[in-house]
């Protein structure tokens, strides 16, 4: 008898029996499957690094709202969005929270946090560029300067919370590196992915 796990219990047995109140179904009606090397579209990747902290919510509750949908073609997924029908209301000139409100009611609306799980500090709610100064800056240096122990390429510089041209000349490595626009700027794509590879790389320096 092979002692190996199917897929099929992994997926929909593994986590009740660690004690869990979920599933993982693999069905868009509930979450996504994973599938390594899968082709994505970089403009949908681009933009849910701009969203991620995003949620749906309606006034007084707190806890984000479940929006199920369906692609509305193969399957049909009667008063829940579908992927096909928000792209018709799209065409018709419906905006992303009209097509959501036609959907789950005029009383939604699109909230956001800055809190995210496992990032040492939220993006400080303006982007950094030469003249800023304070502690979001020394932070964003002492993280640029642990990742640059991995990518010598990216120059090591002054902690010292003064947003000049050698941290600027930093951040562009780094974006350069990391495929995002080389403008020297720390916005909220860049601050994000400095905060990950951060995490990542002292993650790494913890394990050796």
């Amino acid at each position: 008898m092979s002692s190996c796990l199917s897929p099929q219990w992994t997926i929909t047995e593994w986590y009740r029996n660690k004690g869990y109140e979920f599933t993982i179904t693999t069905s868009t009606a509930y979450d996504h499957k994973w599938i390594p090397n899968r082709n994505i579209f970089d403009s949908i990747s681009q933009v849910v690094d701009e969203i991620f902290n995003n949620f749906l919510a309606r006034p007084g509750i707190q806890q984000p709202i479940l929006t199920q949908y369906c692609d509305g073609k193969n399957v049909s997924c009667p008063n829940w969005m579908s992927q096909w029908g928000s792209k018709s209301l799209g065409d018709q000139g419906y905006s992303a929270i009209e097509i959501l409100r036609n959907y789950y009611g005029s009383s939604i609306y699109i909230n956001e946090t800055n809190e995210i799980s496992g990032i040492p500090s939220s993006y400080p709610g303006s982007p950094l560029r030469q003249g800023s100064s304070g502690d979001k800056v020394r932070q964003m240096q002492r993280q640029l300067n642990v990742i640059a122990g991995a990518y010598p390429l990216i120059p090591k510089i002054a902690e010292d919370g003064i947003f000049g041209p050698a941290t600027e000349e930093a951040v562009k490595t780094f974006q350069k590196i990391f495929d995002l626009t080389q403008d020297g700027i720390v916005g909220f794509k860049t601050w994000y992915k400095i905060s990950q590879i951060y995490v990542g790389v002292s993650r790494i320096a913890e394990l050796n």
